[in-house]
């Protein structure tokens, strides 16, 4: 069962699961996943995780394995709002963790973020035993989720793998998610607009981030499926990006030249922010194949057919 399995990254573990001739179950509220996402070979609820309704659904299809990646994924969101968040990310959570037992699931895989969690840490690239840095509600109600998945594993033995992903990106991904920028950019672009760039005076390419491409995230997620038990693994290339210069490798690619405007830093953002994956690659074998560049041209390439 995917919860969250029309969004963006969602939608693409349940093609890959799918592919790899698994039964998948697709469980969406789509207030941002879309209809049009989910693959036909999934069976679909239209439900959201706050809903009492979740428990039942769980306890009805007893699935295997919980892959949870529904969320308010929003940092500015959850700075404007943290009483929503903390409904969406932890009281959704433990509908699911709850049903979770009852209906007997072997493993919950937990959809965490590397980069909210790391904060601004004076160690770049961040590991997993890094204490984290909470900056915004996003990182506090994530955090907790890690928190009650532990606990609950204790308490009645469920297994689970928790996954701090760093900027994903890619095929269906939306402006409005919690690493936006490049779709941001990508649009923008697209329409001939301007982009703005919310920078430091001491950061003039802006703040910096590690980027992985969302079929190396569905990579991951299908590996762990039967390996990484009770572990947390950073998903990331391990390597420091400005976002300046994610603008300018997309005005390379696209041949365009139109203006990026600098701003005033923004609340609950984070200065820096690498992944260090050498954990996930040792024990999970998992190497992302996709560098920044081919990912940015295989994302423009998606944007563009849909644009015709």
């Amino acid at each position: 069962m995917v919860i969250g399995g029309a969004g963006f990254i969602g939608s693409n573990i349940v093609d890959t699961y799918v592919e790899n001739g698994h039964e998948v179950v697709v469980v969406d509220n789509l207030s941002s996943g879309k209809l049009s996402n989910i693959n036909k070979n999934a069976r679909f609820y239209n439900k959201d995780i706050r809903n009492k309704d979740i428990i039942n659904i769980i306890k009805s299809e007893r699935p295997d394995v919980i892959n949870h990646h529904a969320a308010q994924k929003s940092v500015p969101a959850s700075v404007k709002n943290p009483t929503l968040d903390a409904e969406i990310n932890i009281l959704g959570l433990l509908n699911i963790l709850n049903a979770s037992i009852q209906a007997e699931v072997k493993k919950i895989i937990f959809a965490s973020s590397g980069g909210a969690l790391s904060g601004d840490n004076s160690i770049i690239p961040t590991s997993e035993v890094t204490v984290p840095i909470l900056m915004s509600p996003y990182s506090i109600t994530k955090f907790m989720g890690e928190k009650y998945i532990q606990y609950f594993s204790d308490a009645y033995g469920i297994s689970y793998t928790i996954l701090r992903y760093a900027n994903v990106y890619g095929k269906r991904q939306t402006s409005d998610g919690e690493c936006g920028v490049i779709p941001i950019f990508i649009e923008n672009i697209i329409n001939g607009r301007p982009s703005y760039l919310f920078t430091y005076h001491d950061m003039p390419g802006g703040t910096t981030r590690d980027y992985v491409y969302v079929s190396d995230v569905s990579s991951v997620n299908n590996i762990v499926l039967n390996k990484g038990d009770n572990q947390i693994y950073n998903i990331g290339l391990g390597t420091e990006i400005g976002v300046a210069t994610i603008y300018e490798l997309l005005q390379e690619l696209t041949n365009t030249n139109l203006p990026l405007v600098r701003r005033d830093e923004r609340a609950g953002d984070i200065r820096r922010s690498s992944l260090c994956p050498k954990k996930a690659n040792k024990q999970l074998g998992w190497e992302p194949k996709i560098d920044l560049y081919e990912g940015l041209k295989i994302t423009l390439s998606h944007y563009f057919a849909l644009h015709k």
